[in-house]
């Protein structure tokens, strides 16, 4: 087993590139299965350093049966991952020798569905966030080079200080997910 090294990059504008070519291929093969298909997670948002790594949350009726997305997403040769522990979402990776891309299906209007689209709106539109997440993913990224599940782990207190502010944001402006990005 190869180890992979976490690595943060500098903002790249093609990161939005490469989700627009692939969610419009998901769009295409999932259909009405697909009720929203988002960009998120740190490439989606503009200015922030990250792995580049594609995260892509596809919103569903109901996480089960899995066929109705499971299916076509092996057909594009993303690999279900039936082992995730999170037991709010279906996981699937990228096709084998394809750039680094996460596909998270959870269900439309849950707690982990939301979470994620308010995060990444919160931190579009509060730039004065991104220079201290960026310090502390290169900080962790030096501390965990080649365990992802520790890198993930320390970052939690910071998700969860944010997701207070991005939630009070929220209360304030009105916040809800604004139309599917595909």
């Amino acid at each position: 087993m190869t180890h992979r090294t976490i690595h943060i990059e500098p903002y790249d504008p093609a990161w939005v590139e490469r989700f627009t070519h692939l969610g419009r291929d998901l769009r295409a093969t999932l259909a009405d299965v697909a009720l929203r298909i988002d960009h998120i997670g740190s490439t989606a948002v503009p200015g922030l350093a990250a792995k580049p790594v594609i995260d892509i949350q596809i919103s569903v009726a109901a996480l089960e049966p899995v066929d109705p997305f499971r299916v076509p997403l092996e057909e594009l040769g993303y690999v279900y991952r039936a082992d995730n522990p999170e037991h709010t979402k279906r996981y699937f990776r990228e096709p084998p020798g394809a750039p680094r891309t996460h596909i998270h299906i959870r269900k439309l209007g849950s707690f982990s569905q939301q979470f994620p689209l308010l995060l990444r709106d919160y931190l579009r539109v509060h730039p004065a966030e991104l220079p201290p997440y960026e310090d502390l993913k290169r900080r962790l990224a030096a501390e965990h080079p080649h365990d992802g599940a520790a890198y993930t782990e320390a970052k939690l207190p910071w998700f969860w200080q944010t997701i207070r502010r991005a939630d009070a944001w929220a209360q304030a402006t009105g916040w809800e997910p604004g139309p599917s990005d595909v």
